[in-house]
């Protein structure tokens, strides 16, 4: 896509920004990437984590920077909340260290069940498409929950920025069954390139909430004893399915997106350049 509008692509995927982590992440090799610009790549350490705030913030005056080059920009990745933090912008919601951190202490007590049954019962909207693996985001709903009386779903992007550019979206489907495969497959693959030295060489970072992590949480369990590693690489395939069903429910939240049928690279590009440009001479005829 890319090579056909002669530009440059930015990476919405949460975790390929930090430098300490590429195999995990499936992170876009040098030759992979093929002479194209790429943003938010290799763009950050560990110890310098990156919020969807702070996304929005780094991102934006980029992506407007580029709009003076070219006319269309490629986002890609698979963060749903970073993607849309850049092309919608983030809610103004209010928020509370004090609870926070009470409610983190209950978290450190009794896990993260606990929380999520509060957050099934009073927000089940939010339940449905939270990474329940992810624990600052589910705290984080519980504290504006706590905090407003009303559920999280119903404060988000009640109003979106105002954005000098139009987004169109395009996600590429795969039918269950090849899905799982290609995931199952992607996992061996990265043990056998070396996953579990990658996991050993952060685990200084893994208390970092961008380290709870698919990939990354089920390797250190394995390496605190806690499962065999044949355990652990089954868990990574289960939790990567998991996520992926997720994504998924997020990206259905956009219903002008375009899905498009999983096929040869070519079809793929060729099917997304023509409904791009029949979206885009519909907008400006409207």
């Amino acid at each position: 896509m890319a090579k056909h509008f002669n530009t440059c692509i930015f990476s919405a995927d949460s975790r390929q920004f930090y430098k300490e982590l590429s195999i995990g992440t499936a992170k876009p090799s040098s030759q992979e990437q093929d002479g194209i610009p790429h943003f938010f790549i290799d763009s950050h350490h560990l110890s310098d984590e990156l919020t969807s705030a702070q996304y929005e913030k780094e991102a934006l005056p980029l992506l407007e920077e580029q709009f003076q080059y070219h006319d269309v920009v490629i986002l890609t990745g698979g963060s749903g909340m970073f993607i849309d933090a850049l092309c919608l912008g983030l809610d103004d919601i209010p928020s509370s260290n004090a609870l926070r951190k009470a409610i983190q202490h209950e978290y450190d007590l009794n896990g993260l069940d606990v929380l999520l049954d509060e957050l099934r019962e009073k927000d089940p909207a939010f339940y449905e498409v939270v990474d329940k693996n992810n624990p600052a985001r589910v705290i984080r709903a519980i504290e504006v929950i706590r905090l407003t009386g009303q559920p999280y779903s119903t404060q988000r992007k009640a109003k979106n920025a105002e954005r000098s550019f139009q987004t169109y979206r395009f996600v590429i489907n795969h039918d269950r069954e090849t899905l799982y495969e290609r995931i199952n497959l992607r996992v061996d693959l990265m043990m056998e390139a070396g996953l579990l030295e990658e996991v050993k060489s952060v685990l200084s970072f893994r208390n970092l909430t961008s380290m709870n992590t698919v990939g990354y949480k089920e390797l250190f369990s394995y390496l605190d004893g806690e499962s065999t590693l044949e355990q652990a690489v089954a868990a990574i395939k289960q939790n990567t399915r998991r996520y992926a069903k997720r994504q998924l429910t997020w990206f259905r939240r956009h219903p002008e997106a375009h899905w498009i049928k999983y096929s040869q690279t070519d079809q793929m590009v060729s099917e997304i350049v023509d409904s791009f440009h029949s979206m885009k001479t519909q907008a400006e005829e409207e």
